[in-house]
């Protein structure tokens, strides 16, 4: 009864087709992956480091920049050093920042004007225009240069898309993780001879050999030997699944004690892996909505800045007024300031709090767009197995006749204790737990597909499944087959001690549900969240974990392939989480409105989710779900703060007030952004006062 979950290093190598894009600094996304970022993509090519690393360097070099700008002079009440050429230290340096750091924005809007104009665009613009408008101040015409404005914008534009970027990379590691999962190797029956083959070369029909304890290389069907297999992280089931001759095998899963031959019956991308694979796939392309309504905002907002810029210039040259000098400061004003340092940071300030609060509390945030889709989340869908339970049987109830609960437990133990079956190993932990003195066994014997046999103090016992007990016409007391019944009626797993007359104990076991699982269902009933359960589990044993737990509704029997399409259609309904932690949930993980893995899980539910529970501790989704609110809450007044300010500041860099003596002058324009920054980033401090 063995089941040695032996990992393997290899990877899949089924999959060939499924190509995944790299980002470099200079590279462009690849066509062969999923192409979901193609064409609107404003990160095509880019990556975090990229943008870190620029972020550091023009960071350092504005430094000296704002050392020798008169307005900082003025502010800090200071006189800079000035020595022959210091005049040409800045307007160099911002040479260098606007070219260095300002290119991926110049590149973007490129590409930008090739399809639709959006943020990148209105970024280069303003940088743009206030460069070749400072050079040529620099060089002679009349007015008031813009370079450290310039050094400044470009830096935090960096940071911004820095901490954008870092939020939302990885996403294809779920698809990575899942070609992890099975061995590129098999052993093929070839002549009557075993040869170790790759993966990929095997068609169906070929004969390959499953030996104790290895992974599934290959979905397939057996047609020789008897051994329990654990599909747990394929099907969600807990218990250890028998299999006989033409029973079915599935990629992944792990072989216990006996070995198996099997014919393969699908390949590539017919496997029940790859189809998972390929919902992952699609249920991840899916979110591109969010990253389309960004586009439109930011279409506008070019649109706007552009249109005013250009109106502001045209009225004040028309008038005479000020001359072009003048014309060209108020337009420049005008693309600066709409573009403020505030709004590039009123998002990501945020987004660094609340990441770091909840990482503090055992939250790992992954997804940028997650705390905006937690905020409406009215549902929350668990599966079952690894979630709300373990994923690890214990002894939950015990039936003896004519031997005490203790000895029964102690013989069980005993010869478990040389077994590596899940059941066999948690009556031995059981035991363990009553502090009980197992005995040496002799004549130790494991029997494939029923369980074991030895010999204690003489006398010769057997541990195994109840059906061993009528195959071997042995006794069977009424009141253990009483308690053999409810066992069943609970959807319990029932393991039978017997001895060469009668069966002597019944341990009845189930899946131990997780600490503070049930205080997690009540925390989001009180939110006035409706609980679900998704598991594929028999009806029984998903009916008495939900009653148990007080969870709204349960599904069972709820097959890998049909988790995605039944979020889909809650999600339908009212906003939808999902909790999970398996294989069998990735899919459904990255289709709900916020995908929440266990941490304990595989690296692919993990990769699937926006937020991973680091201490698998499930009062953490409530907890979640409220910083989730706070932090969309001052994301939304760091916008109206951000943008707001522009309802006074554009007409006023505009000049409208100028009949009045009123006009915003470029530097004022600059200390107003700084200010809007200022108070912009307080605000998203603020966020550490909520309390859990």
């Amino acid at each position: 009864m063995s089941d040695r979950h032996s990992k393997t290093d290899s990877t899949l190598k089924l999959l060939d087709g499924a190509s995944h894009s790299q980002h470099g600094e200079n590279g462009q996304h690849g066509n062969g992956g999923n192409g979901k970022h193609a064409g609107h993509d404003k990160h095509a090519g880019h990556s975090p480091a990229m943008f870190r690393r620029r972020f550091y360097i023009c960071l350092g070099l504005t430094l000296p920049i704002l050392y020798l700008a008169p307005i900082i002079e003025n502010l800090l009440g200071y006189q800079a050093i000035q020595f022959p050429g210091s005049n040409w230290i800045t307007p160099i340096i911002a040479t260098i920042i606007y070219f260095y750091g300002g290119w991926v924005f110049l590149k973007g809007a490129w590409y930008e004007f090739r399809s639709k104009i959006g943020m990148m665009t209105l970024v280069a613009l303003a940088i743009s225009v206030a460069f070749i408008y400072s050079v040529a101040v620099t060089l002679g015409l009349k007015g008031d240069s813009f370079y450290w404005e310039l050094a400044t914008l470009v830096d935090v534009m960096l940071l911004g898309h820095w901490i954008e970027m870092a939020s939302v990379q990885g996403a294809s590691r779920a698809l990575e993780s899942l070609a992890d999962l099975v061995p590129s190797i098999a052993h093929k029956q070839v002549n009557g001879q075993i040869e170790d083959v790759a993966v990929s070369a095997l068609v169906e029909g070929d004969r390959i050999i499953i030996r104790p304890g290895e992974q599934m290389p290959i979905d397939g069907e057996v047609i020789e030997g008897v051994s329990s297999v654990n599909e747990a992280f394929l099907t969600g089931e807990s218990r250890p699944v028998t299999k006989r001759e033409h029973d079915e095998t599935v990629a992944g899963s792990v072989n216990g004690e006996g070995a198996l031959t099997i014919t393969v019956t699908r390949t590539g991308d017919n496997t029940t892996l790859s189809q998972i694979m390929r919902l992952v796939e699609e249920a991840q392309a899916s979110k591109s909505q969010y990253q389309n309504l960004a586009d439109r905002l930011a279409y506008w907002l070019t649109l706007i800045a552009i249109g005013v810029s250009a109106l502001t210039f045209v009225v004040w040259l028309s008038v005479g007024i000020g001359g072009l000098t003048f014309a060209i400061n108020r337009a420049v004003s005008v693309l600066v300031i709409t573009c403020p340092h505030a709004l590039g940071l009123a998002i990501p300030l945020v987004i660094i709090n609340a990441t770091s609060m909840s990482a503090k509390h055992g939250v790992l945030v992954k997804n940028r767009e997650a705390f905006e889709r937690a905020k409406n989340i009215k549902t929350i869908a668990f599966d079952k197995t690894g979630t709300l339970t373990e994923g690890q049987f214990g002894v939950q109830h015990t039936y003896a006749e004519g031997i005490s609960e203790t000895d029964a437990l102690t013989i069980a133990a005993s010869l478990e204790s040389l077994s590596e079956h899940p059941l066999g190993k948690s009556i031995v932990t059981e035991a363990s737990h009553r502090k009980s003195q197992l005995k040496k066994v002799t004549e130790f014997k494991a029997v494939p597909g029923q369980g074991v046999e030895g010999s204690l103090d003489g006398q010769h016992y057997r541990v195994g499944r109840p059906e061993w007990v009528a195959e071997l016409k042995l006794q069977f007391a009424a009141t253990l087959q009483a308690g053999l019944k409810e066992i069943e009626s609970r959807g319990e797993s029932a393991i039978v001690l017997f001895n060469d007359r009668q069966a002597l104990a019944v341990f009845g076991l189930a899946d131990q549900v997780r600490e503070n699982a049930r205080k997690a269902i009540d925390k989001l009933h009180e939110m006035g969240i409706e609980t679900v359960m998704i598991t594929g589990d028999a009806e029984v044993v998903a009916k008495t974990v939900a009653a148990d737990l007080k969870i709204d509704r349960y599904y069972a029997r709820v097959l890998p392939q049909d988790k995605a399409a039944l979020i889909r259609r809650l999600k339908a309904d009212k906003p939808t989480a999902f909790v999970g932690d398996g294989i069998n949930d990735a899919p459904a993980l990255s289709e709900s409105d916020l995908g929440i893995a266990i941490g304990a899980g595989t690296n692919v539910a993990i990769e699937s989710a926006d937020l991973v529970l680091v201490k698998s501790d499930l009062l953490d989704v409530a907890y979640a779900l409220k910083l989730a609110t706070a932090a969309y809450n001052k994301m939304i007044q760091n916008l109206c703060w951000a943008t707001g300010y522009n309802v006074i500041g554009i007409p006023l860099a505009a000049g409208i007030a100028y009949p009045l003596g009123i006009v915003l002058s470029p530097a004022v324009g600059a200390l107003f952004m700084t200010i809007s920054t200022v108070v912009v980033s307080i605000n998203a401090m603020l966020l550490r006062r909520m309390k859990s």
